[in-house]
């Protein structure tokens, strides 16, 4: 059985107060209803925040930590994202779709995060103009991942996908285990290795 996370009693939720601002300015009364609705989560490294059984529909902006994304197929995980500091994420493979999702969110570091709910989203959006504006430009960043995974996963070989990884989210190179990044770049582990190896090794001038 799937643990819940543990929740922090803390007053508010100022990060990401300050990650929206740093988009769009955010109103007295937007903040004060954002900072009404929101609650810190710790997850330990290894549980989840979120798996199929699960029907409240939530995001969660990471404060502290390293999330993946994943799905099953006949058994086998398949990595679908990872994101670390300063992202939301969320299951967005049935966003808008009132249906079930296949995705499991697990915690690949000890983690501290913000959750909202999606109905407390729709009210900002149906109250306040500023929050539709923010969804929007997070949206676009959404939609850049999006199309960098597309692309990521169609480069032709193992070396091309870690050297696109290594350039793009250097940052998590040295963060994420070698089991999900060889899940994420679509490759077995003893490969990633060898190209990592590769990769790593100085050139012969």
């Amino acid at each position: 059985m799937i643990k819940k996370p543990a929740l922090i009693p803390v007053k508010s939720c100022y990060e990401i107060l300050h990650f929206f601002n740093k988009i769009h300015t955010v109103s007295p009364a937007a903040a004060d209803f954002l900072l009404a609705n929101t609650k810190y989560i710790t997850v330990r490294k290894g549980k989840y925040l979120r798996s199929p059984i699960d029907q409240e529909d939530v995001v969660y902006f990471i404060v502290k930590g390293l999330i993946r994304g994943f799905i099953k197929d006949e058994g086998k995980e398949i990595t679908t994202w990872i994101n670390e500091e300063n992202n939301i994420v969320g299951s967005i493979r049935n966003m808008g779709l009132d249906e079930e999702t296949d995705e499991y969110l697990q915690a690949l570091e000890d983690c501290v995060v913000i959750e909202i709910s999606r109905r407390s989203l729709d009210h900002l959006y149906d109250k306040f103009y500023e929050a539709n504006i923010i969804g929007r430009k997070i949206l676009e960043i959404y939609y850049r991942d999006a199309e960098e995974r597309a692309y990521l996963c169609r480069l032709p070989t193992a070396e091309k996908r870690y050297r696109r990884f290594a350039s793009t989210r250097s940052v998590l190179v040295g963060r994420v285990s070698l089991k999900y990044l060889a899940s994420y770049l679509g490759m077995k582990e003893e490969t990633l290795c060898r190209v990592r190896a590769k990769y790593q090794r100085p050139e012969k001038r």
